[in-house]
This record gives structure tokens, sequence and C-alpha cells, in this order.
């Protein structure tokens, strides 16, 4: 009986890693087929001028859903990270009016991007308001801030060395982009080689397990929301250098973008569960995705729909992920 029992023990092991390697790799299996479906599809897709207007377009994405990953790992979210880059881009923008000083201008909106984080975890961990209510409560007040402080109206940069930054090339690649492949290399490390990412995972696997060992659940919580406000802030003050202005109404829809490229991505809803690779693959199926609807001129009403089952298809993809790897 023991025989029989190990034997089927034994045999059972491959196919359990099998499995877990199709889980784990699934995505990027799927974005290598799409791209070379594409390739042969459609026309200029690899081109290089369509492959860095590509990387161009994530790149706001792509930062975002760095710390959108930390946030999801430890079993929360932020919807408001889409008014904090129109905030911070519009506040950048009239400092830099103001004083003519670029120096200010990336720190008071990086600033106002703290206080907003920091505030989102202040609700959060320690008044214990639902991440849901909190961060949709602080999208439509920090919103509603960008337009009152600049009247409803876009705010124009002339500053040619701010606007510099969005168009600068460094090795052939525009700075955005460089900043977006650091932004993954830090968040990689922080998660995988430091106590603060060991600890982000552990209080999105189980919180009370969390605090019996020693982490400081509520302080972490805080950080992780703080960090997030500041990469967004920087976020929207590259956009607005790239766009030449402080745009209120910029990022409309943004958060779910975010979210939608870290839960295909391989990021779990439930927290505890994250991989910095998958981020970025799930940042560029969501790119890819829309940059060809532009190349074969889609009508903006369907790259709408298509976003939302993106998004909807992402959600049931992770809820599968987490039933199988109950059974």
């Amino acid at each position: 009986m023991m025989s029989i029992a190990s034997t089927t023990g034994a045999a059972s092991a491959p196919a359990n890693n099998r499995r877990k390697w199709l889980a784990d790799y699934s995505m990027p299996i799927a974005y290598a087929i799409l791209c070379v479906v594409l390739a042969f599809t459609v026309e200029n897709f690899l081109s290089l001028a369509n492959i860095v207007g590509l990387m161009l377009s994530v790149a706001q994405i792509g930062m975002v859903a760095c710390t959108m990953m930390m946030c999801l790992a430890s079993r929360d979210f932020d919807l408001s990270v889409g008014s904090t880059i129109a905030f911070a881009g519009v506040l950048g923008a009239m400092i830099l009016e103001a004083t003519g000083s670029i120096f200010l201008a990336v720190g008071g909106g990086m600033l106002a991007g703290a206080l907003i984080g920091a505030g989102n975890g202040v609700l959060i961990a320690y008044l214990r308001v639902n991440a849901l209510i909190a961060t949709l409560a602080t999208m439509l007040m920090v919103r509603g801030l960008a337009f009152i402080v600049s009247k409803g109206q876009a705010v124009g940069i002339a500053n040619e060395t701010f606007i510099s930054f969005g168009d600068t090339r460094w090795f052939g690649m525009p700075l955005p982009v460089l900043v977006t492949a650091l932004c993954f290399i830090m968040f990689g490390v922080l998660l995988n080689h430091t106590i603060f990412g060991r600890n982000t995972l552990a209080i999105g696997g189980n919180p009370e397990a969390a605090r019996l060992a020693g982490v400081n659940v509520e302080r972490l919580r805080v950080w992780i929301f703080l960090i997030q406000g500041v990469v967004t802030a920087l976020a929207g003050l590259i956009l607005s250098s790239r766009i030449t202005s402080g745009q209120p109404n910029a990022a409309q829809g943004f958060e779910l973008d975010v979210i939608s490229a870290c839960v295909l991505g391989g990021v779990s809803l439930q927290g505890g569960k994250a991989r910095i690779f998958g981020v970025l693959v799930g940042v560029l199926i969501m790119g890819t995705l829309e940059n060809v609807m532009n190349l074969l001129d889609v009508d903006a009403f369907y790259q709408y729909l298509m976003r939302g089952l993106i998004l909807l298809a992402a959600v049931l993809f992770d809820q599968l992920k987490t039933r199988g790897a109950r059974h």
C-alpha cells in the first residue's frame, strides 16, 4: 500500500509542477504568440518607430503599475491614481508658471502625491475605512481640486527645459521609458530582496499572522500608499511635460488600466502574490492591444469596450488561478 501511495505521489508531482509552470508563464507565452501573430497581420507593428511609440504610450501605466503591484500584494488597491496624476500635473505646471523653478514644480507635485497617498493609507490602515470607499472618495476630491485650482482650464507650460524631459532620448530611448524601466528594476528588487517586500507579501497573505510575527501592519500599509502617491505624482509630472500642460481632466480611467495590467500580470486580488516580470508583461499586453487598435483605426468607443473586456478577463483569470491553487 505504501509503495502504491508513494508511486502515486511521485507521479502527481510532475503534473503539479507543470500546472504551476503554466500558471506562472501562461501570460508571457500568450503575449509572445500575440506578438508573432500581429507581426504578420498588422502593417508596421514591428517597425522601430511603432515599438518606441508603444513603450512611450505605456510609460506612465508602467510606473504606476509598479506601486499598484505593492498595493494589491498587501490586499489593498488605489482608485485615486488617475486623479493624482492630473492634480500633480496641474500643480506642477502652476508652480512652474509662478516661480520658473523646475525644482519647486517637481518637488511640489511629488509632495502633493505623498500627502494624498499617506492620507489614503491613514484612512485605510488606522481609521479602518474600506479601501474601495476611501480611494473612491479621494479620487473624487483630488479630481475636484485639480479643476478648482486650475479653474477648469489647462495650465500651459512654456519652460523648454521641463518640456525637454518628455522628449529627450538617451541611447535611442525616450527618457520617460528609461524612468519606467528604472521603476521596474527598483520595485523588483524591493519586492523580492528586501524585508519591506517580504512583509508586504506577508500582510497580503495573512495580516494577523504578519502582526503576530512582529510586522507593524498599519505603518507598512501607510508607507505603501505614500510610495504609491509619490510615484504616481512623478508620472503626472512626466505626462505634463510630454503634453506641455497640466490637464485637470487627464488620466480619466487610468486606475482601471493599471489594475488590469497588474492582474493580467499575475498579481492576486486576494493579496500575498506578485511578480514584477508578470506586471511588465501585463503592462505590455494592455499597451499592445491599444496600439494595435490605433494602427487599425478602431473607433474609440470600441476601445472602451475592449478595455472593459480585458479588465473582466483579468479578474476571471485571477479567480480561476485562486481556485486552482486551493485544489
